[in-house]
């Protein structure tokens, strides 16, 4: 047995082999973790080894953690802790959610834009876009306009463009009304004298961002804008008012508050192009209209005139016809005589002479109708 072995007993050599471990783990972890603590603290974000030791067994890369907070102490933000990476990190275990709003946040801090950490966390993870939000606020920043974090992360997740919309406030943009597509498309407005008109307008507008998340998008400009063009021109007396003075109309349709709960504020309408349509497309739409409408009233007329000949023709048929029924009765008439004379026979009422006058007096009658009518045959129907 060895001597040592004998000196120090069973129980000490255990507590050495153990002590031994411990040794040899802690120059493990030490030998791991000594490059990336002294990178901190060469660089002013001093981490514990407790800190990355515990990294590493939560499964927090700790050179992520650990760059992260050497850049943003660089950039002079001291108050970044390694918790607050951490937390940013274990939401969905991915290297560009840190890096991403570490960024952010050295941006805004840079350009003395007030934003915290946690904000930035909370809105890159809701599905913002943390970067365009920061330089979104930085350039509402240097044109003094007022827009505070939550109404811009309220836009951005809303889908609208931050910094595009602070971009068109200082810069307004220029929108075509109609839209050029096709190419050539205009307005058609018809004034009272019944001239057409095709206008083409540019609307200048700028963002309202007190609008942008309830706010209406460019096409309902468009189209109001469209719509108060039409409705001046149509209230103008003639086309010539238009073209001598455009300028009233684009005043008239600026004046009617178009822009009310839009995204946008109208800035300006200017009346690009205005020019009276040409003869193939129908210029005078009065003239054409009351053309069709004299040739309805001439359609309508006739169409009565010909109703008012057809009852004629049938009254005139009506009339013949009433004249043969009269003649018939009167046939029946004179059928009835002869039966009225024998009667009379019968009965003693008329004698022979009677008879013989009466016979006398129709062959008179007969001969007076022959020499008035020069010796014509008698009408037919006629005894």
């Amino acid at each position: 047995m060895n001597p040592m072995m004998s000196v120090i007993g069973p129980g000490g050599v255990a507590f050495l082999v153990i002590l031994g471990i411990i040794a040899l783990t802690f120059v493990m972890v030490v030998g791991r973790f000594i490059k990336i603590w002294i990178q901190a603290l060469s660089s002013g974000a001093r981490v514990s080894f407790m800190d990355l030791i515990g990294m590493w067994l939560r499964k927090v890369p700790p050179q992520l953690i650990v760059s992260a907070r050497i850049s943003g102490v660089q950039a002079g933000i001291t108050e970044l802790t390694s918790r607050s990476l951490e937390s940013a990190f274990l939401v969905r275990r991915e290297a560009g959610d840190v890096l991403t709003c570490v960024d952010a946040l050295i941006i805004a801090f840079k350009a003395n834009v007030t934003i915290t950490f946690a904000d930035l966390q909370a809105h890159h993870f809701a599905g913002g876009h943390v970067i365009e939000l920061v330089r979104a606020m930085i350039a509402a920043h240097r044109a003094k306009i007022d827009l505070s974090f939550d109404v811009a992360r309220a836009i951005d997740l809303a889908g609208r463009d931050i910094l595009e919309a602070v971009q068109t406030t200082v810069k307004p943009r220029i929108i075509d009304c109609p839209h050029q597509i096709p190419a050539g498309n205009m307005l058609d407005a018809v004034a009272k004298d019944g001239i057409r008109l095709l206008v083409r307008a540019r609307v200048t507008v700028r963002s309202n961002i007190a609008q942008l998340v309830r706010g209406a998008t460019e096409e309902t400009i468009i189209a109001r804008v469209g719509q108060g063009i039409v409705s001046a021109i149509g209230s103008s007396e003639t086309y010539k008012d238009v073209l001598e003075n455009p300028d009233k109309i684009s005043k008239k349709v600026l004046g009617s508050g178009l822009d009310a709960q839009t995204a946008y504020e109208i800035v300006s309408i200017d009346i690009a192009d205005v020019s009276v349509a040409s003869v193939g497309d129908v210029s005078n739409v009065g003239a054409k209209l009351e053309t069709q409408r004299a040739e309805a009233d001439k359609l309508m007329r006739q169409a009565e005139a010909e109703g008012r000949r057809a009852m004629a023709v049938a009254r005139e048929q009506e009339m013949k016809a009433l004249t043969q029924e009269n003649q018939a009765k009167v046939v029946l008439a004179e059928a009835e005589v002869p039966k009225a004379m024998a009667d009379a026979f019968r009965s003693g009422n008329m004698g022979i002479m009677d008879y013989y006058r009466m016979k006398n007096i129709i062959a008179d009658t007969g001969m007076r109708d022959s020499i008035g009518r020069g010796g014509e045959e008698e009408p037919k129907g006629k005894k």
